[in-house]
């Protein structure tokens, strides 16, 4: 197996992706393909003793940014990091690809070089976020902004495999997100929804679910459309964030409250990790015809690790081949426009 990583993806590249993959060597063995820009990724790997480790570079002297279209500079930009690296997967010269860089870029890419699953309306990003229980997986995380019924039972059937194969629950649970529980609550989209998930035998569809009751680990698997995933896992990251900095400066306010840090500090560093988004690396694009990983923009060093991670995993499980086969066997049609878009 070979992971390529997007050496120049994110605000801290190429210095904390060379990291994070030499930590990744090291503690997993695994081969990587470092793709970009020679000179800056040569001189980060210079810091490190990598001998003995599978790290290779593959040149590429391209970075799409975030201010860059990612349909236009995927087409223009040609020898962009996450384009080569990409191609080196449709070339099955590697076995899945991480990049913590533009999320439209690495999708945009996933879609004109490897195409999506036969049988798959849309690709969807999959996100593992920590609960009260544990974990849950929430799709889509904001790939389609616009969905339809059809849409979301793919979603649940993909996130369900993920679930499986990463979070290691059997059966997973699998609830679709609405404005109350009611299976009568909700717009046009999601009752329409409702019903097929209720019909489908494939999941273990546990009806609708609220926002609070994600973070209280009521399903296993969330199914919604990307605009409100997207919103959902911004609102969490950013509620974590707050209530962390919010607790510092409490604890900093009083000579009893830093002596009260003392004692809890074992159980706030559990918390902290459990609430880390680097514990989790990334989000698979599941529905492309490949092992994709997106990190996040602020990845840091442990989060790029655990990426490579994310992506042994999703090869190993052979989770593209798997949703292949439930995909082709779900007694779903699929439009004749939609086949072709």
């Amino acid at each position: 197996m070979r992971i390529a990583v997007d050496a120049m993806g994110g605000d801290f590249a190429p210095q904390k992706i060379v990291e994070g993959v030499v930590l990744a060597a090291r503690e997993w063995n695994v081969p990587v393909v470092l793709v970009g820009r020679e000179d800056a990724v040569k001189t980060e790997l210079s810091k490190y003793d990598i001998s003995g480790l599978s790290i290779t570079l593959h040149p590429a002297s391209q970075v799409i940014g975030m201010e860059h279209s990612p349909s236009k500079a995927t087409k223009t930009m040609p020898d962009a990091s996450i384009v080569i690296a990409t191609r080196l997967l449709q070339d099955k010269k590697v076995d899945a690809v991480v990049s913590a860089g533009n999320s439209g870029a690495v999708m945009t890419a996933a879609l004109r070089f490897l195409g999506r699953i036969h049988g798959v309306y849309r690709p969807a990003i999959t996100t593992v976020l920590p609960t009260l229980n544990g974990r849950c997986m929430i799709t889509d995380a904001g790939a389609n902004a616009d969905c339809k019924p059809e849409y979301l039972l793919q979603f649940a059937i993909m996130a369900k495999i993920a679930a499986q194969t990463i979070l290691n629950i059997q059966k997973p649970t699998v609830g679709l997100l609405s404005i109350g529980e009611e299976k009568e609550k909700g717009n046009h989209l999601t009752k329409q929804a409702y019903e097929l998930l209720q019909n489908c035998k494939d999941i273990h569809f546990i009806g609708n679910v609220e926002g609070r009751d994600i973070p209280k680990g009521k399903s296993d698997v969330v199914v919604c459309d990307g605009f409100v995933g997207n919103v959902v896992l911004k609102t969490m990251e950013g509620t974590a964030d707050t209530l962390t900095r919010m607790l510092k400066k409490e604890i900093s306010s009083s000579w009893l409250a830093k002596a009260g840090y003392l004692l809890t500090r074992p159980a706030l560093n559990r918390f902290r990790k459990r609430i880390d988004y680097a514990e989790y690396g990334g989000a698979p694009l599941l529905g492309v015809n490949g092992a994709c990983i997106i990190s996040h923009g602020k990845s840091t060093a442990k989060a790029i690790k655990n990426a490579v991670r994310m992506a042994q995993i999703v090869v190993e499980n052979k989770v593209t081949d798997r949703i292949y086969s439930e995909i082709e066997t779900l007694a779903v049609p699929q439009s004749p426009i939609e086949a072709v878009l």
